[in-house]
């Protein structure tokens, strides 16, 4: 498969690849040259709320899909998006900039997020609890909670999308994903594997759109009815502000949030040793990664 056919210019909702509903589009350039990759829809509010409504119709039967089918999906998924590796960097690296070294790195470790819950789909456990009363049993059991609505950041558009959507198909959830503005290409191109992999049209879902319209996007999310939960990386600004729109419609929230990334040393540590691995950590991807 070629990097064009993997370039996809459209979002991809219910299974099909569409347009915004004004024909708005907005353009999206390699930061390191400058050049165009290529435009994406702009979308708004109406846009994502068609994308939600797909998501909650098709929760109703992929939530009753069988772990092992769920796995077995997710594992296609993994083999596909390790098949395709290096078109998937190369588009990487177009519209993120960092090396095609590290975006290879990078495919290698969102897919490895694919294959972890793909596994885990099959241990969603329950427990047997103790009564406090004689003659009566006590389950507790866990099922899908429903639509998640996600918003991942520009410095791995690869690895966020498979982490955070990945952990939900496993679990039975349908996805609607508001990729980065300035990264929405590897987002677009998960789903044209995914499809190939087997997913449902409505299960994943991706809307793009600009800057000027996020808040748009992200207030539908937030406020829709119909999203049971959010998983959003980015600012803490930006959190803050979800946290405080979702709440009128009691949403759990998963958010990892921005910070300084402290990078601690024990007086046990070899200094040299932590000087090193401190210039890797704060100089790989451009910087925008939290030391490990």
């Amino acid at each position: 498969m070629s990097v064009s056919s993997l370039l996809k210019k459209k979002c991809y909702v219910n299974g099909k690849w569409i347009s915004a509903k004004d024909g708005a589009v907005f353009v999206v350039t390699n930061p390191s040259t400058g050049e165009i990759v290529g435009e994406v829809p702009d979308m708004i509010e109406g846009d994502t709320n068609e994308a939600i409504a797909a998501a909650d119709a098709a929760f109703q039967t992929w939530s009753q899909t069988t772990a092992k089918e769920r796995c077995q999906i997710l594992h296609k998924w993994n083999d596909l998006i390790l098949k395709h590796k290096e078109e998937l960097a190369e588009i990487l690296t177009k519209e993120m900039g960092k090396p095609l070294k590290e975006s290879m790195g990078e495919i290698g470790y969102g897919a490895s997020f694919v294959d972890w819950f793909a596994e885990e789909a099959r241990r969603v456990y329950g427990d047997v609890i103790t009564t406090p009363a004689k003659g009566r049993k006590l389950f507790a059991f866990k099922q899908p909670v429903g639509v998640a609505g996600m918003i991942t950041p520009w410095n791995f558009p690869h690895a966020m999308v498979t982490r955070k959507a990945g952990a939900a198909l496993a679990a039975g959830c349908t996805v609607v994903l508001k990729p980065a503005e300035d990264t929405p290409f590897s987002a677009l191109a998960l789903c044209e594997l995914g499809e190939q992999a087997g997913f449902p049209p409505g299960v994943l879902n991706v809307v793009t759109c600009s800057r000027p319209n996020a808040a748009k996007v992200g207030n539908a999310i937030c406020t829709s009815p119909l999203v049971a939960k959010i998983s959003f990386t980015g600012s803490t600004a930006v959190g803050k502000i979800l946290l405080k729109t979702g709440a009128s419609t009691v949403k759990k929230f998963s958010l990892e949030l921005g910070g300084n990334a402290p990078f601690i040393v024990f007086d046990s540590a070899d200094v040299d040793r932590a000087v090193a691995g401190l210039i890797v950590c704060k100089f790989r991807n451009s910087g925008q990664v939290n030391p490990l």
